[in-house]
């Protein structure tokens, strides 16, 4: 059995008075951000995955480096054990794989940290993109 989920956006600046704002690419606010990372840490089946190419040079634009495996053989099996529990739960997930120029060039056009909640933001954004195609 699949589940549906149905999504909105997160709080963006002209949502404050409650209205209805149109169809605008606007960014999300502080607030908006915090749902996003809530919502990604709730469905956490997309995933942000690295090449092992990639693996050093992403440890050294991320500001928050300091928080994952130094080695890719120590996150890779992290992320094959927490793959492996979600798939347990009958979920399905799905790999975003980033690179170091793609993901920074992304961060700064959005004015992000390039720390977890970015990377979960582009997950989920690369996650909607693919479904919306379908």
């Amino acid at each position: 059995m699949s589940t549906l989920y149905l999504i909105r956006h997160g709080k963006i600046p002209r949502s404050e008075p409650r209205r209805f704002v149109g169809q605008q690419n606007l960014p999300l606010t502080a607030q908006g951000r915090e749902q996003i990372a809530r919502l990604a840490e709730y469905l956490s089946t997309c995933s942000v995955w690295y090449k092992e190419e990639h693996h050093r040079p992403l440890l050294a634009i991320f500001d928050d480096a300091e928080l994952l495996p130094p080695t890719y053989e120590e996150w890779r099996v992290r992320a094959e054990e927490k793959k492996t529990e979600v798939e347990a739960a009958g979920d399905q997930v799905l790999k975003v794989f980033i690179d170091p120029v793609t993901f920074s060039e992304w961060c700064d056009k959005k004015n992000l940290p390039k720390d977890a909640n970015s990377r979960t933001e582009l997950a989920l954004e690369v996650a909607q993109a693919r479904s919306s195609s379908l």
